[in-house]
């Protein structure tokens, strides 16, 4: 997407993906693992695949879900944020996907006062 080009509407949302993954900073983080949770906005053209009632036009959901569960399960590191850099390349491997957010929640994070969530948001494009 070109910097003159403003963001599609279009837009295919997994909201709450769950995954028990071993990132994090500290070795119980890595040996015990703990719950991410994932949320993902794909931006692309929905048009076509809508008028012609064609999967082949979009991407799939249900197998774009399996791809970021194993992209956010496969290779610990130290960083939500490198996890969220990860699930972004995964989403923007499909051709029709202009940009992706990519929000990863880690709602276990080894934190000294109360809270809510912990999470980090990015946003990439195809540039």
């Amino acid at each position: 997407m070109s910097s003159t080009q403003s963001r599609p509407t279009d837009s295919i949302v997994l909201t709450g993906l769950r995954v028990r993954a071993n990132h994090g900073v500290f070795d119980f983080e890595r040996a015990d693992g703990q719950d991410f949770v994932v949320d993902v906005t794909a931006w692309l053209d929905l048009s076509v695949a809508a008028k012609g009632d064609d999967l082949g036009a979009t991407v799939h959901y249900g197998e774009l879900a399996e791809e970021v569960v194993a992209a956010v399960e496969r290779d610990p590191v130290d960083l939500i944020e490198t996890v969220a850099e990860r699930v972004a390349a995964t989403v923007l491997a499909h051709e029709p996907v202009d940009a992706v957010e990519v929000t990863v929640h880690k709602p276990q994070a080894p934190i000294t006062v109360p809270f809510a969530d912990v999470a980090v948001r990015i946003v990439r494009s195809r540039a």
